[in-house]
Order: structure tokens, then C-alpha cells, then sequence
């Protein structure tokens, strides 16, 4: 009964909107959109995680957008945990998560993955997982708080324990382990496969840890405690990493990186440094993802995000799924003008692209390029992310809106 007693305290504490999330999530969603742009319109052939073959610029492109998806997770937990801080009971929180989880289940394949191919295919993506962690989160919220920290921190840290189990040893439930932590393509038919991608475990415990970190913001002296945590995990992952100790895991997809090496130049020695495993996300992978990211949340505590680029992250932090199916459609769009204005092919595009068929002879841009196209994209979805956010202010009695 205490426990009860400690989360309903809790669950009904008055909690102004903290800005510095909002500009946080802001942050990685903007990032977010250069990982996408890249890979609609790279002329690479190669992962860039490839450490045989990639280089520094390439790989830095894609190391920045490591941020986002344990941010996105994390945050969607905390951001969970404070709209619900205001009176909510726990049924109506487990409700809340059930049916937002399924929601985004349901918007992962269909509205999502349409927008990555223009045509119908299936694959578990970052909202797939999303939805997938708040179904469970239905279940798990219904324990303190601090066994919900506690079930979340276990999980990101001894997950990697779990990668010498191969999807092959449950015989026909395979699918099954590929779909809860070893990545990979699942043949449903002949002729259709779904992409696995994210996984279960630890994406649901990066959620739980993140609600439960939601309490730390209830904090005065929150400023400190965030900082702390954030400087003890970017130390660990460099003590972890640096001494190839654990944490890299061997279960990756579609290769697993390893260890790392001293390489022939300094450049390519660091990309080698922070080539963590993100399919499924490693303990190192997310220690050097959400230890500086809390870093930099906590430096921003306080922060009013009422101008410059403040404001921009705040309204992209206000409206992530908006802006996230928003800029998928977007940029497929700009990849196939662009296409088509520098005569490269393009029919390929609106059949499947790099996810389903191979990249033509002929098609790609270099990074300077795709950085303008990023720029170009970011700054077209201001207004009506703008538009959007200001819409939802002046409806907050429109509780549907809190799905979207």
C-alpha cells in the first residue's frame, strides 16, 4: 500500500511543461532527418558503419543520427510519465499506453512504411518499437516507480548476455527471438519478407528507464542529478569501450561491428572507437548516446526556447510524430525532384527504392548535397509544424489529439 500511496503522490504532482525536453527531442528530430535524407539520396553502395570501407565525413554523417532513436525512446517514456503526472490514475496511464502503443503499431505499417517505398512492404521500425515498448509499458507501469528504473536499467545493461542465442535454436519460433533481440529479415512467404530491425529487448527498457527518470525531473535540484548521470554514463561506455571490456555485443544486423582497433589513421581509429552496435542497440551503443544527450539536457535546464533556434527545436520537440511521418513523405518527394532535375533515374524511386530494390547505375549525390537537401527539408516543415503545434494548443479538450 505504500507503494501505491509513493506512485499516486507522484502521478498527481503539478509539473510545468519542461522546455529543455522539448528542445532536446527537438534537437534529434531535426538530426534525425539528415540519417534519412543520406539514405535516400546517397551515392554510396556501402553501410556506413563499415569500417573496411566507409570514411571519417561519411561515417560522422551517420554516427550523429545514432542520437535519435535512444532519445526518441527514452524520452518518449519521460514525456510519458509527465503528461500523466496530473491527476491520472495508474489505469487510466496503462490505458493510455496500450492504446497509443497499438496506434503507433498500426501507423508503423501502413501511413510509415508506405512513405519509406511507395509501396506496400512491412518492416519493424523506430515506431514499430515505439508502439511495441508502450504495450508493454501498459503492464510494467503498474509497478513503483523504482522497479519500473530498476527493470530498465537491468535490461540496457545485461541485455548483451543474450546475443550468443541464435533465432535458429527456437526452430520454428524463430520469428519470435528476431522480433524480441536478434534482428534480422523474417520470411513470412515466398515472396515476402518482414524487415526486422528494432527489437524488444532493450528498446522497452530504455522506455522504463526513461519514465522512471521522469521522477528526477520532479527534482529542485534536478540540474545536478542529471548532469551526474549523464558525465557516469559517457565514463562507462569510455572505460567499457575503451578496454573492449563489454557491451558491443556479437548478435548485430546486418553485421556485427565488435570490438575496436587501432586502424592506420587517427580519424579512422576514433570511427572505430564509436562504431557501437545499434541493430540490436548495445549497452555501449546507448551509453554513448544518452550520456551526453543527458549532458546536454541538463546544461539546458532553464532554457525559455522562446527564440531563434530555441524556438525551432521547441515547435519540432511539440509535434514529433507530425513531424516525423511529415518529413518521411517529404524528403522521398525531394529525392525524386532532385532525380529527376539532375537526370539521374528515378521510376525506381516510387517502386520500392534502396529498401527493395538495388540502387541504379548512375544514381546518388555526395554529402554536400544531401546536407542542403536536409537544410532545405527542415526548413519547409517549420510552418506547418508550427501550424500544427498551435493548432493542438488551442484544442487541448480534443483528447484524441494526444495520439498523434
Amino acid at each position: 500500500m505504500a507503494n501505491l500511496a509513493t506512485k499516486a503522490s507522484i502521478l498527481t504532482a503539478e509539473v510545468p511543461r519542461l522546455v529543455s525536453v522539448d528542445v532536446l527531442r527537438g534537437i534529434v528530430m531535426v538530426i534525425m532527418a539528415l540519417d534519412h535524407t543520406r539514405h535516400f539520396m546517397s551515392s554510396v553502395r556501402f553501410n556506413p558503419e563499415d569500417i573496411t570501407q566507409t570514411f571519417p565525413a561519411l561515417f560522422f554523417t551517420r554516427f550523429i543520427t545514432h542520437y535519435c532513436a535512444p532519445v526518441f525512446s527514452f524520452l518518449a517514456g519521460t514525456g510519458a510519465f509527465l503528461a500523466t503526472s496530473r491527476g491520472k490514475t495508474i489505469s487510466q496511464v496503462s490505458w493510455f499506453f496500450l492504446t497509443r502503443g497499438l496506434w503507433l503499431v498500426l501507423l508503423e505499417l501502413t501511413v510509415v512504411d508506405f512513405a519509406w517505398t511507395f509501396v506496400p512492404w512491412a518492416a519493424a521500425g523506430v515506431i514499430w518499437i515505439l508502439g511495441w515498448s508502450m504495450v508493454g509499458m501498459a503492464l510494467i507501469v503498474r509497478l513503483p516507480v523504482r522497479w519500473i528504473g530498476i527493470l530498465g536499467v537491468v535490461m540496457i545493461a545485461t541485455h548483451n548476455l543474450l546475443d550468443t542465442i541464435k533465432p535458429e535454436s527456437f526452430g520454428k519460433l524463430s520469428w519470435l527471438w528476431m522480433l524480441l533481440h536478434s534482428p534480422g529479415p523474417i520470411q513470412v512467404t515466398r515472396n515476402f519478407s518482414f524487415e526486422g530491425l528494432y527489437v524488444l529487448i532493450p528498446w522497452v527498457g530504455v522506455m522504463a528507464a526513461g519514465f522512471a527518470f521522469g521522477t528526477v525531473l520532479l527534482r529542485p535540484d534536478r540540474r545536478k542529478w542529471i548532469l551526474t548521470l549523464g558525465v557516469s554514463m559517457t565514463l562507462l561506455f569510455l572505460i567499457l569501450r575503451g578496454f573492449n571490456l563489454y557491451g558491443n555485443g556479437v548478435a548485430g544486423y546486418p553485421f556485427s561491428v565488435g570490438h575496436w582497433s587501432p586502424q592506420p589513421t587517427l580519424s579512422m581509429s576514433v570511427v572505430s572507437f564509436l562504431n557501437a552496435e545499434k541493430y540490436p542497440p548495445s549497452l555501449d551503443y546507448l551509453l554513448m548516446t544518452l550520456g551526453p544527450a543527458l549532458i546536454l539536457l541538463g546544461l539546458m535546464d532553464g532554457v525559455k526556447g522562446d527564440r531563434g533556434l530555441g524556438r525551432i527545436f521547441v515547435v519540432y520537440g511539440r509535434v514529433p510524430m507530425f513531424y516525423y511521418i511529415l518529413h518521411l513523405y517529404l524528403i522521398h518527394l525531394i529525392a525524386i525532384v532532385a532525380a529527376a532535375a539532375t537526370h539521374q533515374p528515378v521510376a525506381w524511386l516510387w517502386h520500392g527504392a534502396s529498401f527493395l530494390l538495388p540502387t541504379p547505375e548512375g544514381y546518388g549525390h555526395g554529402l554536400p548535397f544531401i546536407y542542403a537537401m536536409w537544410i532545405l527539408a527542415v526548413a519547409i516543415l517549420y510552418l506547418p509544424c508550427l501550424w500544427y503545434m498551435e493548432f493542438r494548443r488551442r484544442h487541448r479538450d480534443w483528447a484524441w489529439l494526444s495520439y498523434l
